[in-house]
């Protein structure tokens, strides 16, 4: 089973308790899982989904709130189907209108029924209902990755009025969704972490929220870890590069003046790169007595890489001659 999947099942297993958060569930399952069907001049409701805990949720909740029933039947699968698919159906004489217009989908307008696009702002007027819409849109066209896999969340709208709409409310809890279209469709996404663990604890998914940030830090502490691994080697081989160069320059020295021409200090300082060349300049500079700063040190190995490079131009221009 999926990750997106064992969300969804997380979500159909609580009803909410508040008769505005039935009601904002039903419609926000509803305005994307149903669409509406006539017969004989009467509108009826048809729901499908591929999800059987949906299915049941959404058949409880009609029954609790509008104390109408739903009829389940099997419908055809579908190639983007994963398995069965469950067709939901309302009649007229089931109460179908009356609950179409209460959950926003069917309006009035000068005598006349008019299909609405969005969301009821009535029935989203709360932070609780906003949830709840957001859970039964979720539970109706949303996915979400696996973490382990990759960080994104989408809910599929059949309008850029819907898809707007539904990232405002999802926004209007602090977070950052955006909006694309993809085909005849269009898509409200988040690809941040951290933004999507929030979204799964909105709506209530609380146990896989808690499965999400444990796969999420898991990663995260991994990836630091790699991080500081490879700026580690960097480091090392940063170092080593270092040591070779002061170690050519020395013998450019020895090998043109000697190290007897340099002063004190560098003579010590080249004798000591000698005899440590795997030493960082930090610990190399410890072993002096008394021990050197590190910029200290570094000043000192610039000197011999000045007297190594004026010997260097020497030999070259001699070599002209």
């Amino acid at each position: 089973m999926s990750f997106a999947s064992d969300v969804k099942n997380e979500l159909t297993r609580t009803v909410p308790e508040k008769k505005c958060c039935q009601l904002a569930e039903i419609a926000g399952f509803l305005r994307f899982a149903g669409s509406i069907t006539l017969s004989s001049g009467r509108m009826g409701i048809k729901v499908t989904t591929d999800n059987a805990s949906a299915a049941r949720l959404f058949i409880r909740l009609v029954k609790e709130y509008f104390g109408a029933k739903t009829a389940l039947s099997l419908g055809e699968p579908t190639p983007l189907a994963k398995g069965r698919v469950y067709e939901l159906t309302v009649t007229p004489e089931m109460n179908s209108e009356q609950i179409l217009r209460e959950v926003g989908i069917l309006g009035v307008k000068e005598g006349s029924n008019y299909i609405t696009d969005g969301f009821d702002a009535a029935i989203v007027r709360k932070r609780c209902c906003k949830k709840a819409a957001l859970r039964g849109a979720f539970l109706a066209c949303g996915s979400v990755s696996d973490p382990v896999k990759g960080y994104h969340l989408e809910l599929v709208c059949g309008s850029d009025y819907m898809a707007q709409d539904m990232r405002r409310v999802v926004n209007s809890f602090g977070l950052k969704a955006k909006t694309v279209k993809r085909r005849n469709k269009h898509v409200v996404y988040l690809k941040d972490s951290e933004q999507i663990g929030d979204f799964l604890n909105i709506i209530g998914a609380t146990s896989m929220y808690f499965q999400y940030q444990e796969v999420r830090m898991t990663k995260e502490n991994l990836n630091k870890a790699n991080r500081i691994a490879n700026c580690e080697s960097a480091n090392v081989d940063k170092q080593v590069s270092a040591a070779q160069k002061q170690l050519a320059d020395i013998r450019v020295i020895e090998e043109t003046k000697g190290l007897g021409a340099l002063s004190a200090a560098l003579q010590e300082t080249a004798q000591m790169r000698k005899e440590h060349p795997e030493l960082s300049l930090a610990d190399l500079a410890e072993l002096f007595d008394p021990p050197l700063k590190k910029s200290g040190l570094n000043h000192r190995f610039a000197k011999l890489a000045e007297e190594a490079n004026k010997m260097r131009a020497y030999r070259s221009e001699e070599f002209r001659l």
